[in-house]
C-alpha cells in the first residue's frame, strides 16, 4: 500500500469515527430515551461491579456484544472504564471461549482506530488526547524498543493502551507489525484473565502477578537490545 493509500485510509477512519461521535453527541441532547439510557450506562459502567456491568450487558442480547467493542473504542476517549475491565466483564457476560474472542476483537479494533487517528492527526492533536508528557515518554520506548514495547504494553493490565496505540500512528510503525505485536500481547493477557475467572480471588492476585511479569519482561527486554542484540 502506497503512502498515499496509507493516508487517505487514515482519514476516512478518522472521518467516520468523528461522525459517529458527533451523532452520539449530538442525539443526547435531542433524544430523552437515549439521555436516560447513557445516563444509566455511565452509573453502571463507573460502578466499579464487574458482575453488575456484565448482567447489565447481557439484556442488549444480539447487540451486547457490539455494545462492548463500542465501549472499548469510546473508553480511548472518554475513560469510562479500564480496558482489563472490559475484558473481564466480556468473559463474564459470554463465557471464556466467546467472551475471550469478543475481547480480543474489541482491542484490535480499538487498536486500530487509534493507530490511524494517530497517523492522520499527528503530534499536537495527540499531545491533546493523551497529554505532551505521556505521548513524548510512550514515543522514545518505542523508538528504541518498536514493536516490543507494544506487546509488553498489551500485556500489562495497567499500563495506557490507548497511548500506544496513537504513538504508534504517529510514528508510522507498519500497521500489521503494530497489529501482531498487540495480538501477540494482549492475546495471553486475555487467555490469563479467562482462566483466572474461575476463581475470583486468583483474579485479583493473578492480576497484579501479571503486571509484575510484564515489568520484568520489559526490563529484560531492553537489557538483551541494550547488551546482547547484534544490532
Amino acid at each position: 500500500m502506497s503512502t498515499e493509500q496509507q493516508t487517505s485510509q487514515s482519514r476516512l477512519i478518522l472521518i467516520s469515527t468523528a461522525l459517529i461521535i458527533a451523532a452520539a453527541a449530538g442525539s443526547y441532547f435531542i433524544i430523552p430515551a437515549y439521555q436516560s439510557f447513557i445516563d444509566e450506562a455511565w452509573r453502571i459502567l463507573t460502578s466499579g461491579n464487574d458482575q453488575q456491568i456484565s448482567q447489565w450487558i447481557k439484556q442488549f442480547g444480539f447487540w451486547g456484544p457490539l455494545f462492548i467493542v463500542l465501549l472499548t473504542v469510546a473508553q480511548m476517549f472518554l475513560l469510562i472504564v479500564n480496558i482489563t475491565l472490559l475484558v473481564l466483564v466480556s468473559i463474564l457476560a459470554y463465557g471464556p471461549f466467546w467472551g475471550s474472542f469478543l475481547g480480543i476483537i474489541s482491542i484490535c479494533t480499538a487498536s486500530t482506530i487509534g493507530y490511524f487517528i494517530g497517523r492522520a492527526l499527528g503530534r499536537q492533536t495527540v499531545h491533546k488526547l493523551i497529554g505532551g508528557r505521556t505521548e513524548q515518554k510512550i514515543e522514545k520506548f518505542m523508538e528504541n524498543y518498536g514493536a516490543g514495547a507494544v506487546g509488553i504494553a498489551r500485556f500489562s493490565p495497567f499500563l495506557s493502551n490507548d497511548a500506544i496505540s496513537f504513538v504508534a500512528g504517529i510514528l508510522k510503525m507498519s500497521y500489521w507489525k503494530f497489529m501482531a505485536a498487540t495480538l501477540a500481547g494482549i492475546t495471553p493477557l486475555v487467555l490469563l484473565i479467562a482462566w483466572m475467572t474461575e476463581d475470583m480471588d486468583r483474579l485479583k492476585t493473578g492480576l497484579i502477578w501479571i503486571s509484575a511479569i510484564s515489568l520484568a519482561a520489559f526490563i529484560a527486554y531492553i537489557v538483551y537490545d541494550k547488551y546482547f542484540s547484534s544490532d
